[in-house]
């Protein structure tokens, strides 16, 4: 890495503010100068990362409902990488103190069965290429930030808040997805609810996006990935020890355990 160059050092600024658990900065980057540019940033944050987080096997979506990018004050969707080690199974239980603060998104994730060509795709091309759907929690870690001063670029450059995933078993084949409710609730409690329809209408319309995002950047999805379409519902940051459960209506649930 040469620390001399801007992307390079707002990389590596970002690891050093993790590490050391500083609040979310508002102010992107000064490298990230338009969203391609907090996208390179991005991309080089998560090199740093692999070296223990281990490979990309996936991506998460974000800002894909109309409740989230309310709460974000942010009206386009983005993205981030989900890496090896930061992948689990239901039941897991997550340590709130591991996180500047954790943030639970509730999802239904798509699993990629062949490469997705870098060409234009569709809801109804990339369907295609998927071979399997699950309930899923997306592990965001904000440290804090200030939702009221957020700029996308610097949320972009942070991995989109990327912490890790929580999977349900892989089902196929699947239920017309705009149609699906998810059901959270913590404990015995309804929370929360929403409809596969809240995140650009489709989830699979989301997967679409991400794909023609990555080939304008010479990526592509490829066999094997996990995809994140985005929360049917706005993020939860739990404060006590409590037990989180996403219902999926023909597809699976989902628990996540938080403690101290």
């Amino acid at each position: 890495m040469n620390t001399t160059d801007p992307i390079d050092a707002a990389a590596l600024a970002l690891v050093q503010q993790h590490v050391a658990n500083t609040r979310f900065q508002a102010a992107p980057p000064a490298s990230a100068t338009t969203v391609q540019a907090a996208y390179d940033v991005q991309r080089r944050y998560v090199a740093l990362l692999q070296r223990d987080a281990g490979a990309v096997v996936g991506y998460k979506i974000g800002l894909t409902s109309a409740r989230m990018q309310a709460m974000c004050g942010i009206a386009e969707p983005i993205c981030g990488a989900v890496l090896a080690t930061r992948v689990h199974t239901s039941g897991v239980v997550l340590r709130r103190s591991a996180y500047g603060r954790l943030g639970l998104e509730f999802e239904i994730a798509v699993r990629i069965g062949r490469d997705v060509p870098k060409e234009n795709q569709t809801a109804g091309s990339v369907r295609r290429h998927a071979d399997a759907v699950c309930a899923a929690v997306e592990i965001v870690d904000d440290r804090d930030a200030d939702y009221s001063q957020l700029d996308v670029r610097g949320l972009i450059a942070d991995n989109a808040w990327n912490a890790g995933v929580v999977l349900s078993r892989w089902v196929t084949p699947w239920p017309d997805l705009p149609a699906v409710e998810g059901v959270v609730s913590v404990g015995a409690e309804v929370i929360d609810r929403g409809f596969g329809r809240d995140v650009l209408g489709d989830p699979l319309i989301c997967t679409a996006w991400l794909a023609n995002h990555l080939a304008a950047r010479g990526e592509q999805l490829k066999a094997g990935q996990i995809v994140m379409t985005g929360s049917l519902v706005p993020t939860r940051f739990p404060t006590a020890d409590a037990n989180y459960r996403f219902d999926l209506e023909g597809i699976g649930s989902v628990s996540v355990g938080v403690n101290a």
